[in-house]
């Protein structure tokens, strides 16, 4: 099943649950409806290109309400899903009638666990996933050694995330939050306080720091999601990511600072 089709079968899961159409906020106005659809396809056709291997064995970490990994079941592909809070962990459960009848989804397990409670068995995992998840894990160095030990020799992490150069998101974050960048969440299911990062997100360098330091080399990095949705009819949405993939390319200077998502991936040393 490829990008487009899953989007359209979303679209039609959305009308049927209250939650799920609140979260994805696909809106009714064309031209923010074209350019959410294309940040998402895009991110899903980064990450489904990076999975090289068919039988591969994926840990979707921070899975939410599992989206990426019904995608991965609907193409074949084995996963594992953990996440915290009962509205995501609820809603799993909710949406594998609707996904059921388009792929098998019993390749999807999840559960709900902090990531610091899982002991994954050494040499488990040919992938993991973190969309949107990276900035929430603290302490940092921690979570690496985490999932140096759950990957295979070569493994890879793919990651979807925000461009913390962005200069929007820079202002935006601090005008919500100041510097308060790592804070502490108390989780009623769990029993107990969480370290959380507060949409701490990174720049490019600052990532590649400290996956060096956790034994990680970053590869196939992407900057996605440039042009206002003003620029988007409907009917251009090819061409405007084709030239977004050109400036990316030709202006270092906007890539750094006006880009808004980042997707890379980081292979295990």
């Amino acid at each position: 099943m490829n990008t487009q089709e899953f989007f359209n079968l979303l679209q039609e899961e959305i009308k049927t649950d209250s939650e799920l159409k609140k979260y994805y906020n696909l809106s009714d106005n064309q031209r923010l409806f074209e350019f959410r659809k294309a940040y998402f396809c895009q991110r899903m056709e980064y990450l489904i290109n990076q999975i090289s291997n068919p039988n591969a064995f994926i840990w979707d970490c921070g899975c939410g309400f599992g989206t990426i990994s019904f995608f991965l079941a609907m193409n074949g592909i084995k996963s594992h899903g953990t996440t915290i809070g009962d509205h995501y962990f609820n809603g799993i459960k909710r949406r594998i009638n609707f996904w059921n009848k388009y792929g098998d989804t019993s390749l999807f397990t999840y559960s709900y666990e902090n990531l610091f409670d899982i002991s994954p068995t050494p040499n488990t995992y040919n992938y993991i996933i973190l969309q949107d998840t990276l900035h929430h894990l603290e302490p940092i160095q921690e979570v690496f050694d985490i999932f140096h030990k759950a990957l295979k020799s070569e493994g890879k992490i793919i990651l979807l995330e925000a461009n913390g150069s962005n200069i929007i998101h820079r202002i935006k974050l601090y005008c919500q939050r100041g510097n308060k960048k790592i804070i502490e969440k108390y989780d009623e299911y769990l029993g107990k306080n969480l370290l959380y990062g507060n949409e701490n997100y990174r720049s490019i360098e600052k990532w590649k720091k400290e996956l060096q330091n956790g034994g990680f080399s970053i590869d196939q990095t992407q900057y996605i999601k440039f042009l206002l949705p003003f620029f988007y009819t409907g009917k251009n949405t090819d061409n405007l990511i084709k030239l977004e993939q050109k400036l990316s390319k030709d202006s270092p200077f906007l890539r750094k600072y006006f880009f808004f998502g980042l997707n890379f991936v980081a292979v295990k040393d």
